[in-house]
């Protein structure tokens, strides 16, 4: 499964003409722009019943959205806003994403503030039913709206909280690349909430978490492997935890290294 989702994540062919199965359509809502200037859109992608895509870091499978914004002019900082997913078993595996419909909130800074910004976008991606079909598609944006659009603002109110909390985590070299240990720190959350571990701006696969009592206190690992399939440096400051509940998700920035 690592080999299939690393070659997954390093190329994806085109899409002939005509939607593939599963894809109802995508676009890139025209959006608004910020008082502070920048450019808010979104990918709104809709899909058949029973069909899905992919969140962020998705687990053991699954590949997320990924952008190319060549012909898009004025383009400074690109940050991609991601609602809380839904965790979905896939045959057995634990995945993260979202069911007939994501609408992924992106914010992008100008690069010459005051001009406006023109989106064009080459966005790749995987939607699933029993199988996964790659897809590739063609985007341009409108210009933007006088208002916020409340689809964008309904996804925004749904990204997870950053909380002012940091687990104490090992980090060690497996064959193929290195395993990370963190103690969760305790939120005050119901048990039973899922767990997402990832490396903040990398191409690292990284495991479905697994989850264990470790004297008294509930611990998460996750294998990470990157494309040369070899032991890597992990900074800790970069690994995100993401605590998902039903309504709701925290998320950890960092992690203090501990040895042993």
């Amino acid at each position: 499964m690592r080999t299939l989702a690393l070659l997954l994540m390093t190329a994806l062919p085109a899409l002939a003409q005509g939607n593939p199965p599963g894809l109802v359509s995508a676009e890139l809502l025209p959006g608004w722009v910020t008082a502070d200037g920048a450019r808010m859109t979104a990918l709104d992608v809709r899909l058949e019943p029973g069909w899905k895509t992919y969140w962020r870091s998705p687990g053991d499978a699954g590949i997320p959205p990924a952008f190319d914004w060549q012909g898009s002019a004025n383009l400074g900082r690109v940050e991609m806003l991601w609602p809380l997913p839904e965790v979905i078993d896939s045959g057995g595996e634990r995945t993260l994403g979202y069911h007939e419909r994501l609408v992924l909130p992106i914010r992008i800074a100008p690069a010459r503030p005051g001009a406006p910004v023109e989106l064009r976008a080459e966005v790749e991606m995987g939607i699933c039913e029993d199988i996964c079909v790659p897809v590739s598609v063609s985007l341009r944006a409108d210009p933007p709206r006088d208002a916020p659009d409340p689809l964008i603002e309904a996804a925004l109110a749904r990204l997870p909280v950053p909380a002012d909390l940091q687990p104490a985590c090992r980090i060690r070299e497996i064959e193929d690349g290195m395993r990370v240990t963190a103690l969760l720190p305790e939120t005050g959350r119901a048990a039973g909430d899922e767990v997402a571990l990832e490396l903040r701006g990398s191409d690292v696969w990284v495991s479905a978490p697994e989850l264990r009592d470790e004297g008294g206190r509930m611990a998460v690992e996750a294998d990470f492997v990157a494309a040369s399939g070899k032991p890597f440096p992990l900074d800790p400051d970069d690994l995100r935890l993401t605590l998902i509940g039903a309504r709701d998700a925290i998320e950890l920035q960092g992690c203090a290294e501990v040895q042993g």
